[in-house]
C-alpha cells in the first residue's frame, strides 16, 4: 500500500512539474510567434521542439526509474512471501505429524485403560518415608 501511495505522489509531482513546464513552453512559443521574424521562428521552433523533447525525457526518465525501483521492491517482497509460505508449509507439516503422533499415543493409552477390569488396578509405587 505504501508503494502505491508513493507511486501516486511521484505521479502527481511529475505530472505537476510536466504541466508547469508545458505551460512555460507554450508561453515562450506564443511570445516568440508574436515577436519573431520568419527566420527566427523557424530556429526558435526547432529549439522549442528540442526543449519539449528534453522535458519529456526528463519527466519520463524519472517516472520510469521510480517504476523500476518499485518493481524491484515488489519482486523482493514476492520472494520474501514465497519463502515465508514455504516455511509455514513446513511448520504445518510438522504440526500435522505431531498431531498424528499424539492421536496414536492417546489411542494406545485408551486401549490400555480399556483392558483394565474395574476391580483390577495398577499397584501404586511405595511412598518414600518422610522420617
Amino acid at each position: 500500500m505504501t508503494a502505491i501511495k508513493r507511486l501516486g505522489d511521484v505521479d502527481r509531482n511529475a505530472s505537476n512539474e510536466f504541466e508547469g513546464e508545458i505551460r512555460e513552453f507554450i508561453r515562450r512559443d506564443v511570445t516568440m510567434r508574436r515577436h519573431g521574424t520568419d527566420s527566427g521562428t523557424e530556429t526558435g521552433g526547432e529549439g522549442n521542439t528540442e526543449n519539449l523533447n528534453s522535458l519529456i525525457e526528463r519527466v519520463s526518465g524519472a517516472t520510469v526509474s521510480e517504476i523500476d525501483r518499485l518493481i524491484s521492491e515488489l519482486q523482493g517482497i514476492r520472494t520474501l512471501l514465497h519463502n515465508e509460505g514455504e516455511r509455514v508449509r513446513r511448520e504445518i507439516t510438522g504440526y500435522a505429524g505431531l498431531s498424528q503422533s499424539a492421536v496414536a499415543t492417546m489411542k494406545v493409552i485408551g486401549d490400555t485403560l480399556s483392558q483394565l477390569k474395574p476391580g483390577n488396578t495398577l499397584p501404586m509405587p511405595p511412598r518414600p518415608d518422610s522420617n
